[in-house]
C-alpha cells in the first residue's frame, strides 16, 4: 500500500517514527513534509499536500501528525474526497475505517505516545470499510457533498 505522510514541526518526530514503522510493515511511503522539526512549519501547508496526494489516487491512504492532530484533521477534511479521522486509540482507529471509511488518519504528536501511535496505525491499516448500514450512512454524506457542490457552482 502507498501511504502519504505529513506533519508540522510538532508532529515531525512522530511522523518519522511512523514512516519507519510503515517501511517495516512493507508499505511504500510518500513523505509530503515537513522535513524538519527544528523550525516552525504550518500544518495546513503539509496537510493539504498529503491530503491531495490521497484524493488524487497517488496514495491509497494518508497519515498526518501535528501537535494534537486537530489542525491536520480539519485541514485534510477540506480536500474533496478525503475523510480524515483523528484517533487517540486503537478502537476508534479501527471503527474509523470499518464504519466511516476514513482514508486519512490524524494523530497528535504531543498527545499520543510512540507505542500507542504504532498500535493505532496498525489497527487502522488492518481494517476495511463495512457495508450495510455503514455504507448507507456514508452515502448520505456523499449525497450531501454533491448537493453542496452544486449549490456552490450555481452561485
Amino acid at each position: 500500500m502507498r501511504i502519504a505522510v505529513a506533519s508540522d514541526h510538532a508532529g515531525f518526530t512522530m511522523k518519522e517514527d511512523i514512516k519507519n514503522y510503515l517501511f517495516e510493515l512493507g508499505h511504500d511511503v510518500e513523505d509530503c513534509g515537513a522535513y524538519s522539526g527544528e523550525k516552525s512549519a504550518d500544518y495546513p501547508d503539509w496537510g493539504i499536500k498529503a491530503a491531495e496526494t490521497v484524493a488524487s489516487g497517488k496514495a491509497d491512504r494518508g497519515i498526518l501528525v501535528c501537535g494534537t492532530g486537530v489542525g491536520m484533521s480539519i485541514t485534510a477534511n477540506k480536500v474533496k474526497g478525503v475523510y480524515a479521522a483523528l484517533c487517540a486509540d486503537e478502537f476508534t482507529a479501527r471503527l474509523s475505517r470499518e464504519h466511516n471509511a476514513a482514508n486519512v488518519l490524524a494523530l497528535g504528536g504531543r498527545t499520543t505516545g510512540a507505542d500507542l501511535a504504532r498500535g493505532i496505525v496498525k489497527a487502522w491499516l488492518g481494517s476495511e470499510p463495512e457495508g450495510g448500514r455503514h455504507l448507507a450512512r456514508r452515502q448520505k454524506i456523499a449525497d450531501y457533498e454533491s448537493r453542496a457542490e452544486k449549490i456552490v457552482q450555481e452561485e
